[in-house]
């Protein structure tokens, strides 16, 4: 059996911003995963299963060496399905017989009732699948192409998004990262896969950080699921150009003092640059009509601040987490605690790190 697991991941800066090629922000993964296992199977095809839709079984199968669906009904595989076709259609440039096999795919990143925690599960799955399939053929490649295939077949179904998710599912982590230009992605595409992730694609920058040693991550959980994707397409629609533009240069400018205090071990500089991206990203919401920042969001980040901490909210907000940057030596035991009393569940989770 060949089994991989791909971490969540959870914005820490720089969001919506970094939806545009070249912005930069910062994005962590984190010890919940996309659970991948290929089985071999008995039968003439494959199946896909998941512990999320016990209920649905999808049938595929190679013919003449090519990936093909026998399901028609693939509601909640769409992700699956295309990191399942992309990263086919590499391998068989390589030369390699395809087989069928059994995937089996289990999740830890949404809560006991299966709300979603906004980890990024779309994104950690694909890269699950990505790197599943190229170890059952025992391909050892780079993360960079990892992160490429990735990428092609996220897109392939969500048509928009930064893919820093699938960065930090890649990288493990702390990372910068800013976003490559998918409008050049678009007009390459009829390119061949194995030539594609061999291109330079412009304006893609992951670099792995290295934070303070004082540094700790509090993240708190709202109970409200959000849709990135459709909060960032609100944004695109409802923004005046000028006023987003402007917004553009004071993020980038605010990230890159961050990554700046990433490299001088400032945790004094961090926790600054977090507030002035929170303040960013409110006057955002309020200048297109987005409620990036709930009210329980609000709540999250007046305790952290009042108990000498740092926050902001965390992805595209309108629910899901916000996080707080603290100094270890504090105490945290009030800030999780006025959380609790607020019904904000403190997530306690540990950053990943790839071995």
């Amino acid at each position: 059996m060949i089994s991989v697991k791909a971490p969540g991941k959870l914005y820490i800066a720089g969001e919506y911003a970094v939806v545009e090629k070249g912005m930069p922000s910062i994005v962590v993964a984190l010890n919940q995963f996309i659970t991948v296992n290929i089985n071999e199977t008995n039968n003439v095809y494959g199946q896909i299963n998941s512990k999320q839709y016990p209920n649905s079984i999808v049938k595929w199968n190679i013919i003449n060496n090519k990936f093909q669906m026998i399901s028609n009904n693939i509601n909640n595989f769409e992700y699956v399905i295309s990191a399942m076709k992309i990263t086919f259609n590499y391998i068989s440039s390589l030369g390699y017989k395809l087989n069928c096999f059994d995937i089996n795919i289990d999740s830890s990143l949404n809560s006991s009732d299966g709300k979603k925690y906004g980890l990024g599960s779309s994104a950690a799955v694909t890269v699950g699948i990505v790197k599943a399939i190229l170890k059952y053929y025992d391909l050892n490649i780079s993360l960079e192409k990892i992160f490429k295939l990735s990428s092609i077949a996220h897109l392939d179904v969500q048509g928009n998004g930064s893919l820093g998710d699938i960065a930090a599912s890649v990288y493990g982590g702390w990372i910068a990262y800013s976003s490559f230009d998918r409008n050049w992605l678009k007009k390459h595409r009829n390119i061949k896969v194995e030539e594609l992730i061999n291109l330079i694609w412009p304006e893609l920058r992951i670099e792995p950080l290295t934070p303070p040693a004082n540094l700790e991550l509090l993240i708190g959980w709202t109970g409200t699921p959000a849709s990135t994707s459709l909060l960032v397409n609100k944004v695109e629609k409802n923004y005046d150009k000028k006023d987003y533009n402007t917004f553009l240069s004071d993020s980038k400018k605010c990230i890159n003092r961050m990554i700046s205090g990433f490299h001088k071990k400032s945790l004094r500089l961090i926790q600054k640059e977090i507030l002035v991206n929170r303040l960013l990203l409110n006057k955002l919401g309020k200048c297109t009509g987005i409620n990036i920042e709930t009210p329980k969001l609000n709540k999250l980040c007046q305790i952290a601040i009042k108990n000498h901490g740092a926050a902001k909210s965390s992805g595209a907000g309108g629910g899901d987490c916000g996080i707080a940057i603290i100094d270890k030596q504090s105490s945290k035991d009030k800030i999780i605690d006025e959380w609790k009393n607020n019904d904000i569940k403190r997530l306690n989770l540990k950053i990943h790190k790839n071995l």
